[in-house]
């Protein structure tokens, strides 16, 4: 006899449930989208500031370059100097060329910063 019976879910149920379960859906699709697009922007964020942080390290290590190759050159200078005047002048020459390098380098530096913060 039990089986026999027949459950029908009502008409207007039935429409209910069915539009519950579409905004239901539509609001995960939606969480979903969102997601994925924070998910790129996180993962384009960080490609560029990997791109950025390499060249600025780079940048760093030519400068390192062009300033280890100066003292050696001006080294190299001061062995061959005459006299105390001369190395006075040598001295001079020096400090005024790296002060400028080190100004030019400060200034390329902050500008792969700039860039790597989406500033420049």
């Amino acid at each position: 006899m039990a089986n026999d019976m027949k459950f029908e879910v009502p008409a207007e149920m039935r429409e209910l449930a069915e539009k519950s379960v579409a905004q239901a859906k539509q609001a995960f699709d939606g969480f979903i989208a969102a997601t994925q697009h924070a998910v790129g922007t996180a993962e384009t964020q960080v490609k560029t500031l990997q791109t950025g942080a390499k060249d600025a390290g780079g940048l760093a290590m030519k400068f390192a370059e062009r300033n280890v190759a100066a003292s050696f050159d001006f080294a190299r200078k001061l062995l061959h100097a005459r006299d105390a005047q001369e190395v006075t002048a040598l001295q001079a020459e020096y400090v005024k060329s790296q002060l400028a390098a080190l100004t030019d380098q400060a200034k390329e530096l902050s500008q792969q910063a700039a860039k790597m913060t989406g500033q420049g």
